[in-house]
Formats: C-alpha cells, structure tokens, sequence
C-alpha cells in the first residue's frame, strides 16, 4: 500500500531524550521550557521576530479572528480546507467567497475588489497549497479599504517571497503544524503578527485571557500546546533541511516522469520558492481524474481530491453559491502520493501506473 501522505519521524531516541527530561521537570503543559524553545527556534529558522506556538491551525485562525476584533463580512477563498471557512463562521463572521485564479489556484485578487461591502471587515486567504497568493495586490486593497488580512498559511512553512518569509504578510498569517505536513510536532499551530502589542494579545488569548495571578485582560481560550508536541518540534525541525531536499527530488522525479500526464500543474508564485508540501496535478477532465483513482485504488494507491467539493457549494450551514474556476478546478484537481519516507522507486511505480491507465481507452 503506497498511501497519499504519511508524517515524518525522526530516530526514536532523539525523541525520547526530550521526553526524559519532561518526565524528569514534571512540566507538561502551560508554556513550558520546551514550548518556549520551540518558539525561540522556529524564530531564528523563519527569520521572525514573533512567533506563538498554539494547540492546531484551527485555533490559531480563530484567535486572530478575535484578536483583530472582525465582524460581520470576510471576503475569503472557496479552495481550501474547511478549517478556514469554519473558522469565521465560528466567529460569528460571515464568509464571503469569491472565485480563484485558474493558474494559482489562490483567491483572484481582481475579484476581491468588487465583492467589497460596507459590512466587509476582513479579508482571510489561502496560501494554496504553499503557493503565495498575490500578497502585494490585496495589501493594496486591503489599505484602501481598511481592511484587516488574516493569511491561512498552514501549507506554507518554509516559503519565502524575495527572501522573506511569507508568515510576515498580512496583519496575522497562522501556520498547521499537523502531523502531516512536511514539518510537524504531531499537532500544532503557529500565529505570526509584526505588531508586537497585537502579539501580546493573542498570547494573553491563547491563556483564557489571564493576564496576570488574579486578572483578566480579554475574552480567552485554551490555546496553548504540551511539551510533548513542542519536544516533536524541537527534533523535527533539525531534519527540516533534509526533508525539504528529500521531497524537492521526488517532485522532480515525478515532473519528469508525468511529462505526458494530460495535466497540469499550478503556477507557482514566480518570486517566491516551492517548499513541496504537496503534488497536485490538475487533469484534463474529471473524466479521467476519476478513473485515474479508481484504478489507483485497486493497485492501494491511494490518491486525495484535495480540495474537493468547493466550499461554496458544499457546506450544509451557508447558502450555496457555483463559483465557475473553483467548481472546475476543485472538479479536476487530484493530489498524488507525496512524504518523506516515499521511495523513487515508488514515484516511478506511480507515474507509469497513471500513464497506463490514461493511455488505456
């Protein structure tokens, strides 16, 4: 069985010294050592000057939703994980969706403009896949129309632009460390801000709002992460280099081989780098992106409609709206098996699987 992901671990014992020294302190939870070193490191990795390290992706977006105190609409991207749309609704925010870019696959600046109301507060967009959105174009609308910007970076660890990290974009940019993404501490988030009393903020959040012994600074939840998922951090991103390389090589295997694959893939952002979070092709037809699968699936390769449905259409708790990009894109776009641990041999397995079964009519 080749699955469609699989998380990296590192050598066991690296891992377990970690967890000696939890056991040894007895210091589990609550910003320990280990939660404050993995907030110093990743710092220094990223080249940041704030990073807070939170329970999961999902919290972190909803924490900078409060933090930044938005209301009513969010003009936001129907192709992405649910978490994003989820996120605002949960807020008691209304989710705005407006079509894609059909080579970026990121939300269309040049439709964000006009789907602007007087209730809009905030725009909230998808670094799809680890490709940056158009990050100049809706900081520009984005100050003309005093707008709050809530990147969900969850694919995007690693990515710069011109040589800066992406996480420094927008008003809060939030991160997935989940356990499968190319870097991990089993579960996790990030929240990055360049405003350094809204960091505050967010971290007085991320602690139910406690601001000191027997005070309370705001409205707060339980944000925080264990020890445990911080010491995963800690041995994980001492392997980050050898991942990022590991996984450029396989892409480039799989290019090479998918030549006559009758696909495409997205246009990545031209000044930006590719950290390889994920292989999505988008094929000709959904036609053959569901025979490709069910193929696949009888050989236990398994493959992801990643993302699919569209939100806009999908979810049961908002009226249903047909965006004609997303609906196309999200119809046709399949991401294939892509960790670590994949061999080339299996890459190469893969590829002439898929052209057999294309060339098979």
């Amino acid at each position: 069985m080749i699955p469609v992901t699989q998380p990296f671990l590192p050598p066991q014992e690296e891992y377990e010294k970690y967890i000696d020294g939890i056991w040894k302190r007895n210091w589990l939870t609550n910003m320990g050592p280990l939660a404050s070193q993995l907030e110093m490191e990743l710092k220094d990795h990223l080249k940041l000057n704030h990073v807070l390290f939170v329970t999961n992706g999902t919290v972190a977006i909803q924490m900078a939703i409060k933090a930044l105190g938005i209301s009513g609409e969010v003009i936001t991207t129907p192709f992405s994980f649910i978490a994003t749309t989820s996120s605002i609704v949960w807020e008691g925010c209304t989710p705005v969706f407006v079509d894609i870019d059909a080579e970026s696959l990121c939300i269309d600046p040049k439709k964000i403009e006009e789907a602007i109301t007087e209730k809009t507060s905030a725009i909230l967009a998808t670094h799809v896949y680890g490709n940056p959105c158009d990050v100049e174009a809706i900081d520009t609308i984005a100050k003309k129309h005093n707008l709050k910007v809530i990147y969900d970076a969850a694919h995007a660890f690693g990515v710069e632009i011109n040589g800066r990290s992406v996480f420094e974009y927008g008003d809060i940019s939030t991160c997935s460390l989940h356990a499968t993404k190319l870097y991990h501490s089993i579960e996790g988030g990030l929240l990055i801000t360049k405003d350094p009393e809204l960091l505050k903020k967010l971290a007085y959040i991320r602690n139910f709002g406690i601001a000191g012994f027997d005070s309370f600074s705001e409205l707060g939840l339980n944000g925080k992460n264990s020890e445990f998922h911080a010491a995963m951090g800690l041995v994980n991103l001492k392997y980050i280099s050898q991942i990022h390389e590991k996984r450029k090589a396989l892409a480039e295997l799989y290019n090479e081989k998918l030549k006559n694959l009758r696909a495409i893939r997205p246009l990545w952002h031209s000044k930006a780098n590719d950290n390889h979070s994920y292989y999505p092709v988008v094929l000709e037809s959904e036609e053959l992106l569901l025979k490709l699968k069910k193929e696949m699936d009888k050989q236990e390769i398994f493959t992801r409609r990643y993302f699919y449905p569209s939100l806009a259409s999908a979810l049961p708790y908002l009226p249903k709206l047909e965006l004609p990009i997303t609906e196309d894109i999200a119809k046709r776009v399949l991401c294939l098996p892509f960790y670590y641990d994949l061999t080339f041999e299996e890459v190469e397995y893969i590829a002439r699987l898929m052209l057999r079964i294309q060339n098979n009519d």
